[in-house]
């Protein structure tokens, strides 16, 4: 898992998924913005919390898999989506301690 620096994430992102780059770079910009603008660091703090998460969950290949799949089954509103939803938040939370968040 890479540091939580943004410099650090974009290194990672470019590696994982180059097509999310121009994402990473506009939520930067803004969490800069807005962070100036509200002299506060809490839009920096969700940007790195959002972008680590997702790598940490794109370090794994068959974990953004699932994750695809259980996104695909929420929004297709087929099926019962209960369980789906419990394993999103099981991949949510994990990722999150693999950042260290």
């Amino acid at each position: 898992m890479p540091a939580l620096t943004p410099e650090a994430l974009r290194t990672a992102v470019a590696s994982l998924t180059p097509s999310r780059l121009p994402a990473f770079v506009q939520d930067l910009v803004e969490a800069t913005t807005s962070a100036q603008q509200t002299q506060s660091l809490a839009p920096l703090r969700t940007f790195v919390h959002t972008w680590g998460v997702f790598v940490a969950i794109q370090r794994r290949p068959s974990r953004a898999t699932r994750l695809r799949h259980l996104e695909e089954v929420v929004s297709a509103g087929t099926e019962d989506p209960t369980d789906a939803i419990a394993e999103i938040r099981r991949i949510y939370a994990e990722a999150e301690a693999e950042a260290g968040l």
